[in-house]
């Protein structure tokens, strides 16, 4: 009689453990959902990421280049100012091509440069004419056909890209060659002029400001 009770007792206790290990495995099931809804939140990074990676994609065709931060910010001479007006006009507009606006009136070739399509402009800055001792320099803004020459090896018949500049040989409306070179926001146009603010857009041109007069062959 006692062996029967004491496996009736048996029996009872594991009736009363069953239903709290049960419950233990529901809270361990729970748990782990609960952990994994939780970690649901980390492709969230990966979208801000993708974001961020569409703005810096977006920046790629800004224009750069030391000089750029003394274009005005606003107005007919800002960037998207320019990006409005032919380029004979929008050159007008950037106080540091004063020099080369003088010089494009004097040849007469601001309705060319402005009536063209698709063109690249590369466009010396007033310390650029500068470098040209002033007797010379006075001598060819009187000379009309040495200036036309001049300023039109400045210009080449299509749109350029800064990485059409890496490693590049462009025809120019003058009939001769320039060469170009560089990578990432470093262009140097002849092995001698460096570009100090380029990508410059204009309603009608691609823009590359440089720090010297290019010189064609004689």
């Amino acid at each position: 009689m006692s062996t029967r009770i004491r496996r009736t007792a048996g029996l009872l206790a594991v009736a009363a453990v069953l239903p709290l290990a049960l419950t233990a495995c529901s809270d361990d099931d729970d748990s782990g959902r609960s952990d994994s809804s939780g970690k649901v939140s980390a492709p969230a990074t990966e979208s801000d990421d993708t974001s961020d990676a569409s703005t810096d994609a977006s920046s790629v065709d800004q224009p750069f280049g030391p000089a750029c931060s003394s274009v005005p910010q606003d107005g007919a001479g800002s960037f998207d100012g320019m990006a409005k007006d032919p380029v004979a006009t929008a050159a007008s507009n950037n106080p540091a091509l004063s020099t080369l606006v003088t010089a494009v009136k004097k040849a007469g070739l601001v309705d060319t440069l402005n009536n063209a399509q698709d063109i690249t402009v590369f466009a010396p800055t007033n310390d650029a004419f500068a470098k040209i001792p002033k007797e010379t320099l006075d001598k060819v803004l009187n000379d009309k056909a040495q200036l036309t020459k001049i300023l039109t090896y400045h210009v080449v018949g299509q749109k350029l890209t800064p990485e059409a500049l890496e490693n590049g040989s462009f025809d120019t409306l003058e009939k001769s060659k320039v060469t170009t070179s560089g990578s990432g926001e470093s262009y140097t146009v002849n092995d001698s002029a460096e570009v100090v603010c380029g990508n410059v857009r204009t309603a009608n041109a691609n823009v590359y400001i440089i720090d010297t007069v290019l010189m064609p062959k004689s």
